[in-house]
Order: structure tokens, then C-alpha cells, then sequence
């Protein structure tokens, strides 16, 4: 395939879906006790919903929604942090857009601007470099977030900043990594799962083989997956097929973009720039060991948490909230109280509303429209 409509085809997913149904007869299921396969990242939930895939599975399926979007697991404290930096005299503080609108304790990065604070959209970390040669007088921090997706291209920021020592830039750091967090949740005690459909990105970056413990030490399938239509129910299909079988491997449905070893450049800059912290507290998951990481001592200048005081406090979501169970698929995001009424994409209590990976906003944009089979995507 070399075109995108060709991932699209709504024939090949007829037929495709046929096949996983045929499959799934043949093994011992219910609806009652459903297969339930974890999509960890929000960038396959929001194409389960905007093409309908879900309507093409039968009933036995159920997809669980996992803590693949890093907005999304922002504590609370953390966007307080961010808004302290930013209040800060002579601070221009930029990060992407959906980190903006996410709720802190008392307001939003955004609303911070709206009272008159220097806050800026950027579309990548170099903008904000850019920004600090262009104003040498005042500090400019970028606010570093994202798995390992996002890592590399902030930390070739990072060493191009100490490479041309522009002094006035920093980075506030709380990029996350994968491995960890898909641990934390195999280890849960209330987690049922029978397979992964795993990050597509994340794992463009990493490769397949760290996923191997999966297999090896919990026995859960984890097929890598695309984006398109067709990359997720082939995705589903080919972990079905491993439970048909017997087996329980790590495959790589997404070999056109993934490779085994993952990007040897971008792991280079990583391990450059970043160190694992050995605790880093997540929104609604508590602190999990390993899973967040900081700027090594030869970056220290660059470091906003070495630059500014900032309050560090651990903020808990408001108890009507239930965040933490829909990040981690105990519940739907429809079964959350909040749901569609004071929680909605305009008026954002959790993360999970705000980001356009996250689930809630997947649910209530696309979750309530009943779509007829023919047109779930293209023909």
C-alpha cells in the first residue's frame, strides 16, 4: 500500500473483521467475559472512534483505553509548577497547545496568559529556541513532555542550545517513558487484559524488542500497530490469532515505520541528554518507579528546575473526578460522573477531555454517533 485511502478501505476491513469474527469462535468467550485488548496509545484511540472500528468487531472484542497520552497523566501539581514559572518577571514560558488548557489546582497555562502572562503555543521545542536568541534579555523555558516520541527532538534541542550557549533557554522537564508505565499496569491487581496493541510512535523511537518482557514475563500478546483503519484490525486480528494459536509473542504490525532496534540517533541524543528519575508521579497511577526522566548534570544550565523555584506540591484531582480509572480502563469515560455535563472539551475538569489523544474527548465527540457499517470508513 502507498496511499492513504488504500488503509482506508472499507472492503478490506469487511473482510478483515470476518476473519477476527470467524477466529473468535473458535475460542471460549462471552460477551459477558469479553477478549479485552488495551490500545496504550491515545493516538489509536481516537481512530477506534473516528472510524467506527469498533462497530466492526464482534461483541466478544472490547477495546481498553490506556495511558498512552502524556497530556492526559499531567498531575495537577505539575501544570501548577508550570504556571509558577511562567508568572515569573521576564519569563516567556511556550509548550504545545493541548498542555495549555489542562487544568491546574486553580487555573490553566491558558487562562495565565489571558491575565497577562508571556505563555506561547509552539509547534515544536526549536520554536521556542528561536524565541530565546530572539529576545536575549528574558527567559524562555519549553515545557518538555511526551514519551519517548517526543524525547529525541527536545533533546537535540537541548544539546543545539548548549552547542550555541544560548544561556537565557531551560527546559522544564517531564517527559515519560513507556516501558515503565506497561509494567505499573500489568502489575495492578485489578487489571484484566488479554492483549496490547502497542504505540506505533513511541515505538518508532525504541524499537520492538523492549516490549519482550510482555511475553516473556506476564504472557500477554503485544502487537506494534499503525494508525490507519486497517493497521488496527489487522492489529487485532493478529493478536487474536496468537491466542488461537497458543501463543504469546511480541509482534510488529507497523514494520513500514518501526524497526526492531529502534532509531539508533535518537536513542543516541536521549541518552545524551536525559536521565531516568526514580520516581515520577503520574495523574490518577501515583508515583511509578523509573518512569519519568530529568536533564543530566552536563545540561544543568539549561535546567528550569535548577533556575526557579517552583511550589513542587502533589495535588489530587477533585473527588467527583475519576481520571485515574478511565487512564487506566477500570472504567469508560462515559461512566466518570463529570462526563458530558460539567466536564466537557469547552469547560475541562480532567486531562482527559482536553487532549485530542485523550479518551474522554474521543468519547464524546465521536462515542455517541451511531455510524452504518458501510460508510465506518471509506469504500
Amino acid at each position: 500500500m502507498k496511499y492513504v485511502d488504500e488503509f482506508r478501505n472499507g472492503k478490506q476491513a469487511q473482510a478483515i473483521a470476518k476473519r477476527i469474527a470467524e477466529l473468535v469462535k473458535t475460542l471460549q468467550v462471552s460477551k459477558q467475559r469479553p477478549l479485552q485488548f488495551m490500545e496504550v496509545c491515545g493516538g489509536h484511540t481516537h481512530s477506534i472512534f473516528r472510524y467506527g472500528l469498533a462497530q466492526f468487531l464482534p461483541e466478544e472484542i472490547e477495546f481498553v483505553h490506556g495511558p498512552g497520552c502524556p497530556v492526559c497523566v499531567l498531575p495537577m501539581g505539575v501544570v501548577d509548577d508550570c504556571i509558577s514559572i511562567a508568572e515569573q518577571p521576564g519569563v516567556i514560558f511556550t509548550t504545545f497547545g493541548d498542555a495549555m488548557r489542562v487544568p491546574g489546582s486553580k487555573k490553566s497555562l491558558l487562562q495565565a496568559k489571558a491575565e497577562g502572562h508571556d505563555v506561547r503555543m509552539v509547534y515544536s521545542p526549536l520554536d521556542a529556541l528561536q524565541i530565546a536568541k530572539q529576545n536575549p534579555q528574558r527567559e524562555v523555558v519549553f515545557f518538555g513532555l511526551g514519551f519517548e516520541t517526543t524525547m529525541p527532538s527536545t533533546a537535540l534541542t537541548l544539546q543545539q542550545a548548549a552547542k550555541e550557549q544560548v544561556k537565557n533557554f531551560s527546559l522544564f522537564c517531564n517527559h515519560i517513558t513507556i516501558i515503565p508505565t506497561i509494567k505499573a499496569m500489568l502489575d495492578s491487581p485489578d487489571m484484566r487484559l488479554d492483549g496490547f496493541l502497542g504505540p506505533g510512535h513511541v515505538s518508532m523511537v525504541i524499537g520492538s524488542q523492549p516490549y519482550e518482557f510482555i511475553s516473556r514475563d506476564y504472557h500477554r500478546p503485544l502487537v506494534i500497530a499503525g494508525f490507519e483503519p486497517l493497521d488496527i484490525l489487522q492489529s487485532v486480528y493478529m493478536l487474536v490469532k496468537q491466542l488461537v494459536d497458543g501463543r504469546c509473542e511480541i509482534e510488529n504490525q507497523y514494520e513500514r515505520i518501526v524497526p526492531q532496534m529502534g532509531n539508533e540517533v535518537a536513542l543516541r541524543s536521549i541518552g545524551d541528554v536525559f536521565e531516568l528519575r526514580e520516581f515520577f508521579e503520574w495523574r490518577g497511577m501515583g508515583s511509578i518507579d523509573h518512569s519519568g526522566v530529568r536533564i543530566r548534570e552536563k545540561y544543568a544550565d539549561f535546567d528550569a528546575e535548577r533556575k526557579f523555584s517552583m511550589p513542587r506540591l502533589k495535588i489530587a484531582d477533585p473527588d467527583a473526578a475519576q481520571c485515574g480509572e478511565v487512564v487506566t480502563g477500570v472504567i469508560k469515560p462515559e461512566q466518570c460522573k463529570l462526563f458530558g455535563k460539567s466536564c466537557t472539551p469547552q469547560t475541562p475538569i480532567g486531562a482527559l477531555m482536553v487532549s485530542t489523544e485523550g479518551a474522554c474527548a474521543a468519547h464524546y465527540h465521536y462515542g455517541q454517533i451511531e455510524i452504518p457499517l458501510s460508510q465506518v470508513v471509506s469504500r
